[in-house]
């Protein structure tokens, strides 16, 4: 299929990228993804993403706009709070692109229904704020054979990684964080702060790197984890290991059925 002249010109930027070119545009509106959580990270992800062409947005999130979210969740106004993320997120969408199909899943993402959220996605970025939603993510998509991209912000830092458990030698989620499981003890921004800026830095970072995926330009990244640190400022990048005895990616994983 031809690239429209309207879409020429809404995608010129990214056509003469020689990395993207035409078939790298079609590859991005061919592409469905599915992103976990319209928060902090989740906000400039479906913007950007939006932006890029991705052709079918999923975005699964069942909250609604607080006033304290406004410092970092730039999705989001004034005017918007006592709104569901789901139909801001989806006016932002069709303002930002027409081509888009987006698909809002008012729902909370568990064991129990992930399969039904996820299934049919070609990539998934996971922007959750807790490791139970996150650890059910990964499990599905390792299982699923399916690019993951997951976000993490706290205080000053931002966390980056891409992870393909099904690959051999490569690790998934799971193996990176254990089998933490309990969201109640986590950590939240709540009790903990953050600056809003930081949001921003991994909501973009992700939406580049699921941009990288689907069209495949520059090097493998999975199972690296890229770490930024907003006070010093400096980036530094650690490699996974897999773990052999991983219940999710290891030689006993169970197969999806």
């Amino acid at each position: 299929m031809m690239l429209t002249d309207e879409q020429l010109d809404r995608y010129a930027r990214h056509i003469v990228l020689k990395e993207i070119g035409g078939e790298g545009q079609h590859k991005l509106l061919g592409a469905r993804v599915a992103v976990i959580g319209a928060g902090g990270i989740g906000s400039p992800v479906i913007q950007y993403l939006a932006a890029a062409g991705i052709g079918r947005l999923r975005v699964i999130d069942d909250d609604q706009v607080s006033l304290d979210n406004l410092q970092r969740q730039i999705l989001f106004g004034t005017g918007d709070v006592g709104r569901a993320k789901i139909k801001v997120a989806s006016d932002a969408v069709r303002r930002l692109n027409p081509d888009i199909v987006f698909e809002g899943v008012p729902r909370r993402l568990n064991p129990a229904n992930v399969r039904e959220l996820l299934e049919g996605v070609d990539l998934v970025v996971d922007g959750s704020d807790n490791f139970a939603t996150r650890l059910a993510v990964s499990d599905y998509v390792t299982a699923a054979h399916i690019p993951l991209v997951s976000a993490a912000i706290g205080q000053f830092q931002a966390q980056i990684g891409t992870f393909s458990g099904w690959e051999e030698g490569k690790p998934c989620y799971r193996c990176f964080v254990g089998d933490a499981f309990d969201a109640e003890d986590c950590d939240t921004c709540s009790e903990l702060g953050i600056i809003g800026a930081m949001a921003g830095v991994a909501g973009s970072w992700a939406a580049l790197e699921a941009i990288r995926q689907i069209i495949g330009f520059g090097g493998p990244t999975a199972g690296k984890l890229h770490i930024f640190d907003g006070l010093k400022p400096e980036m530094r990048t650690i490699r996974i290991v897999k773990d052999p005895a991983c219940s999710a990616c290891g030689a006993e994983a169970p197969k999806l059925a």
